[in-house]
């Protein structure tokens, strides 16, 4: 029986129902249940609720919450994630990458590269525009956002294979965004001149993830890894500026680790960064420069 915490979804995917049933055989691990929501406050946080109180009875991985619009969307650090009706993809995956086969804590740190990918990939099936890669969480169509991830943990991160809920909103049909926002985003419309339906990106999306998600759970890390460099050009010989603990500093992005982390070169050091505000400075191909050997 279905908690009367989540009485108002729709179980099955709503709209989403017919697509999700056909492409049944390429969704993996993913979409054991599926709840739709009109409308929500964050997917994220009902993912969270949903895989808290699945830990008492049954597995929670693969649910997957699809919402029509989200009042409370979020992108990293608190950033906001403008989620208007009818126009774009508001998901969350509850996921345990910790239950890879080899190296869980490996898989763990790379779920939002290998998301980036699967997004990504999954785009390009449903709509054949493609896309490239910001690290450490957008998915852009040239200086534009057009995609954004952000994983959680869902619950005390003590549990042997804790559940992660893995976000992610894709902006599909062209909208009437605010004005601060408008300067920097875009959509599968605006970019290709076509309508696509949000039920195939939803799908193929999916079924992306299924497949990376798969990959880290298997160990193979390289091909995450690669995938990524393949898509993110930004990740080497691009200016960009952040603040630690020392103060403010500068540099030139010298690709990623095998860990997921940014390499930045600032003089004669290589930087690594893994969290924290990155800031690319007049935008993401802008200010480049040749690695150095």
């Amino acid at each position: 029986m279905r908690s009367s915490r989540f009485e108002h979804a729709e179980a099955g995917g709503g709209p989403y129902r017919h697509a999700l049933a056909e492409a049944a055989g390429r969704l993996g691990r993913l979409a054991s249940t599926v709840l739709f929501y009109p409308t929500v406050g964050s997917t994220n946080d009902v993912a969270a609720r949903f895989a808290c109180d699945r830990q008492e009875v049954g597995d929670s991985e693969g649910a997957v919450i699809v919402a029509d619009e989200q009042t409370a969307g979020r992108g990293r650090r608190g950033h906001v994630w403008v989620s208007p009706a009818g126009s774009g993809l508001y998901v969350s995956v509850v996921l345990t990458p910790a239950r890879a086969q080899s190296d869980p804590r490996r898989a763990t740190g790379l779920l939002t590269l290998a998301a980036g990918v699967a997004i990504s990939e999954g785009i390009k099936s449903a709509a054949g525009l493609a896309t490239h890669l910001k690290w450490p969480n957008d998915i852009q169509a040239g200086e534009r956002k057009l995609a954004g991830i952000l994983a959680e943990a869902a619950s005390d991160a003590s549990a042997a294979a804790p559940p992660v809920v893995l976000g992610y909103g894709i902006n599909v049909l062209a909208c009437e965004w605010p004005a601060a926002v408008a300067q920097r985003a875009t959509s599968i419309e605006a970019e290709i001149g076509r309508t696509v339906g949000r039920d195939r990106v939803f799908v193929e999306s999916l079924a992306a993830l299924a497949r990376r998600y798969d990959d880290l759970l298997a160990g193979r890390f390289d091909a995450i890894l690669d995938a990524w460099r393949r898509r993110a050009p930004s990740a080497t010989g691009a200016r960009v500026r952040w603040t630690d603990r020392s103060g403010e500093h500068t540099g030139i992005t010298a690709g990623i680790d095998d860990q997921g982390a940014l390499l930045v070169r600032a003089g004669e050091d290589v930087r690594r960064i893994v969290a924290g505000e990155l800031r690319w400075e007049r935008g993401v191909g802008a200010a480049r420069e040749p690695p150095r050997p």
